[in-house]
């Protein structure tokens, strides 16, 4: 649960970043405003925020990868690249059951978690590659892995707030790995079933109101209305109370700031796993005075969850198209299109 809670703050936390303003092509392919690649035939130029990595193309396709964090693990399963990935940190919180069974044939590692890395055992089994997110306070463990010859990425996709921009990291990976094609593909798959989505979203005359999260502590941290979150809500055709704010991160609010705002919405969505309501009200017994949890709709992010691991921050981090057929869904049970189809990573609480 506090694995959870953390992930989904830090998804929340995250600033936000321009369109996407480039498609597929020879030259330079722009992921997103901070991160491009560039073929010059010789080197694949990488840049990752202020970061850059010049590749040789005689190292390419990496054979051998290790990740530090989870959040990644959903573009190699996407592309099939799991045999590629011979250590990962904190094991119990991926989804894949894939991944744990490679890990069961000991063919993947667990190289420690997030307050401390193996470096030993990294070292040891020295992969091509190892792709993480940037932590301050691993600089010291970073120079000693690039010290021993291993590439070190920085890709920090949850920084990203274009939802699309995020699912098109599948093209880097690609790039890297060898799978090319098969990374178009899918992008290009995810890309059409997304815009079909959000073009039947915009049609619809209803756009009912919609919350997000729920109270940490004293305060309601609600995504900023230029946030990943609200993005995706006014793709799927719905109101978020937070639309008119400007900012792309979490917004702190009081319960009463939250339940003025909140008065007239049909949904509320992205709750954390609960039993039922009367586990929530037991959190904050205040929840009972909005009109919301009296009359709305209550979805958590926890249809895909097993232990410790939830496939919302796994493979949703790719699958956009299903996160927002999610919320389409939900915001929109007049229209049948999407019928036969079960929710993915969202579930009512009842």
């Amino acid at each position: 649960m506090k694995r959870i809670f953390f992930l989904f703050f830090i998804f929340l936390l995250i600033f936000s970043c321009k369109k996407e303003t480039s498609q597929i092509s020879t030259g330079t392919v722009t992921i997103s405003q901070r991160v491009n690649y560039l073929d010059n035939g010789d080197v694949v130029v990488l840049n990752s925020g202020k970061f850059k990595n010049s590749i040789p193309k005689s190292k390419l396709p990496f054979k051998t990868v290790m990740l530090l964090n989870s959040s990644l693990i959903g573009y190699f399963s996407e592309l099939n690249l799991e045999d590629k990935i011979t250590g990962v940190s904190s094991p119990e919180y991926i989804f894949s059951e894939k991944i744990h069974q490679i890990i069961n044939h000991g063919k993947i590692l667990n190289i420690g978690n997030e307050q401390k890395y193996d470096i030993e055992k990294i070292l040891a089994n020295k992969p091509d590659v190892i792709f993480t997110n940037y932590v301050p306070n691993f600089a010291n463990t970073y120079d000693i892995l690039k010290k021993n010859g291993i590439e070190l990425i920085f890709l920090d996709e949850f920084l990203e707030q274009d939802p699309l921009e995020k699912s098109k990291y599948l093209l880097l990976f690609g790039k890297l790995l060898g799978a090319e094609e098969q990374a178009e593909k899918k992008y290009t798959l995810i890309r059409e079933n997304y815009n079909k989505i959000q073009n039947l979203a915009s049609q619809s005359a209803n756009r009912p109101g919609v919350l997000c999260n729920e109270m940490y502590g004293s305060q309601w941290f609600l995504p900023g209305g230029k946030s990943f979150v609200a993005r995706l809500i006014k793709d799927a055709g719905a109101r978020y109370i937070m639309a008119d704010n400007v900012a792309s991160v979490a917004v702190p609010m009081s319960f009463e700031e939250v339940f003025v705002k909140a008065a007239q919405i049909s949904y509320w969505i992205n709750i954390s796993p609960h039993k039922d309501r009367k586990e929530l009200l037991t959190l904050n017994p205040n929840y009972a005075k909005m009109a919301v949890f009296k009359t709305g709709k209550l979805f958590m992010i926890n249809n895909r969850e097993k232990d410790r691991a939830n496939d919302y921050f796994e493979s949703g981090v790719v699958r956009c198209d299903l996160v927002l057929r999610d919320y389409f869904k939900i915001f929109h049970p007049e229209n049948k299109t999407f019928a036969g189809q079960p929710l993915v990573y969202m579930k009512e609480l009842k």
